[in-house]
């Protein structure tokens, strides 16, 4: 009985350490299937009651369900990561007061990346930030 108990136990040693050691080796050389960095874009209402949101990954080519990830990325790009400085779409907005809050969490480019801007009405989001927020 007792060399039934030691066999078992080192039969379990060596699948454990086998699959760590799998699991390491793994882990050091690819990210999980299907893992590509991006940025989550969100857009919420004053309440933070999320209105809708959308991933954009720009790296190693643009994607993600955005709409226009091609431009988004380009746009991104242009404003090196700073959300703050996208070149936008430019135009006319009534001075309605409906404010969202724009959001963008996630991994660009390498860097991890943080932002957020209150925004009077969703015409002012989409004039200062163009097609990002375009979804």
């Amino acid at each position: 009985m007792q060399r039934s108990v030691s066999l078992a136990a080192a039969v379990l040693f060596a699948v454990t350490a086998t699959a760590a050691g799998s699991a390491a080796g793994h882990a050091a050389d690819d990210p999980p299937a299907g893992h590509r960095p991006g940025v989550w874009l969100t857009v919420s209402d004053p309440e933070r009651t999320w209105l809708r949101g959308v991933l954009l990954t720009c790296h190693p080519e643009p994607g993600g369900p955005h709409p226009d990830p091609a431009g988004a990325c380009e746009a991104v790009s242009g404003a090196k990561g700073d959300f703050a400085r996208l070149p936008g779409d430019p135009h006319l907005c009534t001075k309605e007061y409906d404010p969202v809050i724009a959001r963008a969490v996630g991994i660009w480019n390498g860097k991890p990346v943080a932002w957020q801007k209150i925004y009077p009405n969703p015409c002012e989001l989409e004039a200062a930030t163009g097609t990002v927020f375009r979804f």
